[in-house]
């Protein structure tokens, strides 16, 4: 047994990684422009496929891909030889890991992609194996040792999910993959939630509580209770002229039913729009101590309102 304490090995195995990555980073693939030109031509799927440990790592890097506007799938290689290889068409492009490049289970996906021309990417340590000179760009692996003494795949495989997260960051930039793209394809989940704009959440239409400046404040109130968002926006031409709270209720209690909503509205209102993030909104309703934000067009035409409930309720906080 080693005497090591496991904090000292944890800051071997991290240095280790570490320094196989800063190798990397400063001597990236040659080949790495060129795989990228590849794939963003590829008219199908990307089809990412490995063995064992790398076969997990090609589980992510289809995963990432295809989160960010590639479409990708992984395939597993024995599953390929089953039945699977039908996945892969003309229209695709692979990308095959193996560290030493002679993973044996790969033999049919590289015959399959030779004679049906589906262009290959290969990530591996070894660029004269028989991985590597099949492959149509090769990306190699830097020539570190592995963070574990008995050679199992660690700092291999660190390189190779980092390499994957820079070829998917590449094309997700060079194909002007944006926040809303992401969100399309994370409609659930924290991450999906912050990206949510008050536009997907805002009551509309119908639900809004609508007065005019000279609206009574009884048919005001009727208003307000019928909607049940504590507030109503005075609004005139479709455009919010002021906002009337409890708040304002308060301030003009006295005399308040011989008075218009004009008269006891605070003007120029808090407000968003519908472009802003959720998670923005929400951000000023708790910093303003408010529950409702009403939303206006850069026109100022009233269009939605939004309540922190709506926010907590998409999962937003």
């Amino acid at each position: 047994m080693s005497d090591r304490r496991p904090s000292d090995i944890a800051r071997t195995v991290l240095e280790t990684e570490t320094n196989a990555l800063s190798q990397m980073r400063e001597a990236l693939p040659d080949a790495f422009d060129a795989a990228i030109e590849l794939l963003l031509a590829t008219k199908g799927r990307v089809i990412v496929s490995g063995m064992g440990k790398s076969g997990h790592v090609a589980a992510k890097i289809a995963a990432t891909l295809a989160s960010t506007g590639t479409p990708a799938q992984y395939v597993h290689p024995g599953e390929a030889s089953h039945g699977d290889l039908g996945m892969v068409t003309a229209q695709d492009a692979m990308i095959l890991i193996s560290n030493s490049g002679e993973t044996r289970e790969l033999a049919d996906i590289i015959a399959h992609c030779a004679r049906f021309s589906v262009p290959v990417v290969a990530i591996t340590k070894k660029p004269r194996s028989t991985l590597g000179r099949q492959a149509d760009h090769v990306l190699t692996l830097p020539d570190a040792p592995e963070a574990c003494g008995i050679g199992a795949p660690t700092t291999s495989t660190t390189c190779t999910m980092a390499l994957g997260d820079a070829i998917a960051v590449a094309m997700m930039e060079l194909r002007g993959f944006e926040k809303e793209n992401f969100l399309a394809f994370h409609p659930g989940g924290t991450l999906g939630a912050q990206l949510l704009k008050v536009s997907a959440v805002m009551h509309t239409g119908e639900e809004l509580p609508v007065v005019t400046p000279d609206t009574t404040m009884g048919d005001t109130l009727l208003e307000m209770t019928a909607k049940g968002f504590g507030v109503a926006a005075v609004v005139v031409d479709n455009r919010l002229h002021g906002v009337i709270t409890d708040g304002d209720l308060r301030r003009n209690m006295d005399q308040l039913m011989t008075r218009s909503a004009g008269e006891v509205a605070t003007q120029n209102p808090m407000t968003t729009s519908p472009d802003t993030l959720l998670v923005e909104a929400l951000g000023v309703m708790n910093t303003n101590k408010r529950t409702v934000l009403l939303v206006v067009e850069d026109t100022g035409a009233l269009c939605g309102l939004v309540h922190i409930h709506d926010a907590l309720r998409a999962g937003v906080a």
